[in-house]
């Protein structure tokens, strides 16, 4: 396989009049071009390109802070997603939940605390999903978060970037090679939640695409257990198609206790791009 490692510079200008407009539409335009390229606009233009672009550049070691606390605070908004709006999507979890309520009527005859018992296993599972994510957070932190250069600027065929806005880092997504089966896959895809709405998070994934064409990738995949429909519907709004999905996902870090199992569970989605076929 020939891998290419073209210097660019991805320049993403966002015109949609709505801060949740979804990009992809007429109302966005995209621009590749190299920084010597975008030095020859005349300064009118530049001015009013610049003011409202998102860049998507390739990391820098300056970079490691702003980007560890994206990755961070992204993965910190999962601990409700998970505990809370994750249990719409387990009606076996929900009908355990009930049971053990029913039971705590039948054992304790006090309608108070049958009462409670929902409030008392929200809580515990808030407990635990807090604790797993910690515990995997703690883990990616001191692996891959830890040295980006090491795990993905300098192997063939893997790569980091950052998207920036108005100097500030607001982005980041990595691209992780696998010679096994020619494929690429996207990881650690994040966005500031201040700057959310503006198809930053489409940029960055067209991004990923596109050194995957050019380093002559036959797919393209990525796992997520996010909750939120909006991520999948991103996903798929580039071209993803779902390949499979598990109900017992372990995420890296878990004990896996009999506890752990019954008040955290997680939906793993696997996906899918085929650019080529073999």
């Amino acid at each position: 396989m020939y891998f290419s490692s073209p210097k660019m510079v991805c320049e993403t200008k966002i015109v949609a009049d709505e801060h949740d407009a979804i990009p992809g539409t007429k109302k966005e335009s995209m621009m590749w071009s190299s920084p010597s390229s975008s030095a020859a606009l005349n300064p009118a233009e530049t001015k009013d390109v610049r003011k409202d672009a998102v860049f998507i550049r390739e990391f820098e070691r300056g970079d490691q802070e702003e980007v560890r606390r994206i990755f961070y605070e992204g993965i910190m908004e999962r601990i409700p997603n998970t505990a809370f709006r994750g249990l719409r999507q387990q009606p076996k979890t929900q009908f355990l939940y009930a049971l053990l309520t029913v039971m705590c009527f039948y054992v304790t005859k006090s309608v108070t605390l049958t009462c409670c018992a929902p409030l008392i296993l929200m809580g515990v599972r808030y407990y635990y999903s807090r604790k797993v994510i910690h515990s995997y957070l703690d883990c990616a932190l001191h692996t891959d978060m830890a040295d980006i250069e090491a795990y993905y600027m300098n192997p063939t065929g893997s790569c980091f970037w950052v998207a920036v806005l108005d100097g500030r880092v607001v982005g980041i997504v990595a691209a992780q090679g696998r010679e096994d089966d020619n494929t690429v896959e996207l990881r650690r895809m994040s966005v500031d939640s201040r700057y959310r709405g503006k198809g930053i998070a489409k940029a960055l994934g067209r991004r990923v695409l596109e050194f995957a064409v050019r380093n002559n990738y036959a797919a393209v995949v990525l796992g997520t257990t996010a909750v939120k429909l909006a991520a999948h519907k991103l996903y798929e709004s580039l071209g993803f198609r779902r390949t499979g999905q598990s109900e017992d996902y372990r995420l890296p870090g878990m004990s896996c206790s009999p506890l752990e199992k019954l008040f955290f569970q997680i939906r793993y989605s696997r996906y899918r791009l085929q650019l080529r076929e073999e």
